[in-house]
């Protein structure tokens, strides 16, 4: 019974964890933040920086909290190092232990390689500083395929392919490509027609990317990346 009720709870804290990133996602979303980042829940942020605005004591108190984890991350270091000397086996420890152990040094491990490699900034300087913020998932994500040419199926063939079915394609003023990632496809659509195109994607740093490389194809004229979401349309 007591199993069932932790699993339980663990479920029902997961679930609510999944629910709060859905709404910070899509409720209230603007680009109130440090440098244009996007905010979820934008009007209540805002009225609640307002109301409290910042404490430096504050932050450090919860900076040198982080170091609560550590000290018991410690606790289990050198419990396992206790057991390890009276058992005289690294195999009779316990394996909860062990597992316990693993599981902090990959998270340890983590945190310092994201700390000397920058992936992402806390949106708020402190002391004008922008501070490292360990990447989420979806940050990787979008680190692993930005430096690719296109983030999703087709190629230039089957872009030419479509585009010899549309006729005459100097009509085509204004063009938007919905969901452009980095401009594989808007790209190739640059060098068949003659109007403007307009990149939408609601990753900011794809449609910065797609900047880039229509510049670099002195195309910047006639190419442009905005980062938008789907419901702003």
């Amino acid at each position: 019974m007591k199993a069932k009720r932790v699993l339980f709870i663990g479920a029902g804290l997961l679930a609510a964890f999944v629910l709060w990133t859905f709404l910070i996602i899509n409720v209230d979303v603007q680009n109130i933040g440090q440098q244009g980042t996007a905010i979820g829940f934008a009007e209540f942020n805002t009225w609640f920086q307002g109301l409290t605005g910042v404490h430096m004591r504050l932050y450090t108190v919860t900076d040198w909290l982080g170091l609560v984890p550590i000290a018991i991350c410690m606790c289990f270091a050198v419990l396992g190092f206790i057991q390890l000397i009276r058992r005289k086996s690294l195999f009779k420890v316990d394996l909860d232990i062990i597992l316990l152990g693993v599981y902090y040094i990959l998270v340890i491990s983590g945190y310092l390689i994201f700390e000397m490699i920058p992936i992402n900034y806390r949106p708020i300087p402190i002391d004008g500083i922008m501070e490292n913020k360990q990447p989420s998932f979806l940050d990787l994500l979008l680190e692993a395929h930005i430096g690719l040419e296109r983030q999703g199926p087709g190629s230039r063939e089957t872009i030419e392919k479509a585009l010899g079915f549309m006729g005459d394609l100097s009509r085509f003023e204004s063009v938007a490509d919905l969901g452009c990632g980095t401009g594989g496809q808007t790209l190739t659509l640059a060098e068949h027609l003659s109007g403007s195109i307009v990149g939408l994607d609601m990753f900011p740093a794809f449609a910065e990317e797609l900047d880039k490389r229509a510049k670099d194809k002195d195309l910047q004229g006639r190419v442009k990346g905005i980062y938008r979401r789907r419901y702003d349309l």
